[in-house]
């Protein structure tokens, strides 16, 4: 455990140093940057161009007042934490943002000309860019589960967006009555936050066994092998003997059809009835990135590993959730890292500099229980076009701890929270 965390923090410093070491270069000309999306990873690239070269015009487009952050809203679900906890206004940005004038639009973009590079807002106002940076995260395909449409989330939540979906959740599971069972249907990768289904399932199992003991927990997923598993599970059996029943895909744990009017699920092996039914649907990158043509048939997005460049257009690059580029997950932590890796790209681009070999990490800290944590992480550098994973670099929580490691896992895991949204939001 600290000969991990030692490298990835030597690691975590060196990145940092590399984007704060960096030239500025004062110049007459503004060459103008829009980052499109306020969240973990266009907010982070906007303050890190500033970061970088005050003299760049770097503009932000994010419709909403606040930020609502997905990292521990399972928590919320779980009756733990209260969901002002996970809001973030944008107060910070603009003239009063510390590391420069960063414009902010309060409009949501709509659209993207690649070849004329112009970004189309709701209100029909289009403007110019040089460089583009989308940071648009997922959107849920509510086409790809037969029976689960935006409708049927009002009866069978997928909580996958914090906010009203987080509390429809939580509150079902207040009203269900004890002995009641609660269903978790997983999706095939890829996802958003690898672990985020497995989390929900601990923490709700707290709840259950604190409040409704009676209660049984059924994770239905599409997958034969998940993120943190041995962790899990070995986490399961000593807090929730019994609680928890997990079908993967080889035992007919894909849900192929929904029915929100009696909350089933169907599955190919046969029907699952819940009385509080959590659906998360597959994903693909948000809207925007469909209409700025940098999507590909999977629904993602393709990107240059050192400069998060699309590989479909040029001078557009896309980072965080919607981005594909090999090994690294979908995660805050990821979007974070490769919001500073693309701005250091960007402004060596819009600069004509030469460009820097980036190497990214990433860790996953997932509650299993109030004060019972794990975690996995990551070093990832490009290769062979994609990022790959630098063998030996990373690693998980250990399988046999004691208790006093998983409470300082927990302890981390706040810390990170408290780190990562006081860097974005200010």
């Amino acid at each position: 455990m600290p000969s991990r965390r030692a490298l990835i923090g030597g690691v975590a410093a060196s990145v940092a140093v590399a984007v704060l070491a960096a030239p500025q270069v004062r110049a007459q000309t503004q060459p103008g940057v829009i980052v499109v999306g306020g969240g973990f990873a266009g907010a982070s690239c906007a303050r890190a161009l500033k970061r970088l070269d005050r003299d760049l015009a770097v503009t932000l487009i994010e419709p909403e007042a606040a930020y609502l952050a997905c990292p521990f809203s399972n928590a919320v679900i779980a009756g733990l934490r209260g969901i002002e906890a996970q809001a973030f206004r944008y107060d910070k940005f603009g003239r009063y943002d510390q590391f420069g004038d960063i414009a902010l639009i309060r409009k949501r973009a709509v659209a993207v000309d690649a070849e004329r590079r112009r970004v189309r807002l709701e209100d029909g106002t289009d403007i110019g860019y040089t460089r583009l940076v989308l940071a648009p995260g997922v959107d849920l395909r509510f086409d790809a589960l037969p029976g689960y449409d935006e409708a049927s989330a009002a009866t069978m939540p997928h909580a996958w967006k914090a906010g009203a979906q987080t509390l429809l959740l939580r509150d079902q599971l207040a009203a269900m009555p004890d002995g009641g069972i609660v269903i978790l249907a997983a999706p095939a990768n890829p996802f958003r936050c690898p672990p985020g289904p497995y989390e929900r399932a601990s923490l709700i199992a707290h709840y259950l066994k604190a409040s409704k003991p009676r209660s049984k927990l059924i994770i239905l997923d599409a997958k034969d092998a998940f993120s943190k598993q041995r962790l899990f599970e070995a986490a399961w059996q000593e807090l929730y003997p019994g609680l928890i029943e997990w079908v993967p895909l080889s035992s007919g744990g894909r849900v192929t059809e929904v029915d929100p009017a009696t909350r089933t699920l169907v599955t190919e092996f046969g029907n699952h009835k819940a009385d509080v039914a959590n659906v998360i649907p597959p994903q693909r990158a948000g809207a925007i990135a469909q209409s700025a043509g940098v999507a590909d048939q999977t629904g993602w997005c393709p990107i240059d590993p050192v400069t998060f460049e699309s590989r479909l257009q040029p001078a557009i690059h896309v980072i965080g959730d919607a981005a594909i580029g090999g090994a690294m997950p979908k995660s805050a932590f990821s979007a974070n890292a490769q919001a500073k890796a693309c701005a250091a790209a960007v402004a060596a681009l819009v600069r004509e500099r030469p460009l820097a070999q980036p190497k990214l990490i990433n860790t996953c800290y997932s509650l299993v229980a109030p004060g019972y944590g794990i975690s996995i992480a990551g070093v990832y550098q490009p290769r062979d076009g994609l990022l790959a994973e630098v063998e030996g670099a990373g690693g998980t929580s250990p399988l046999e701890a004691p208790l006093s490691v998983r409470e300082l896992e927990a302890a981390y895991a706040q810390d990170w929270f408290r780190t990562i949204t006081s860097e974005v939001f200010g």
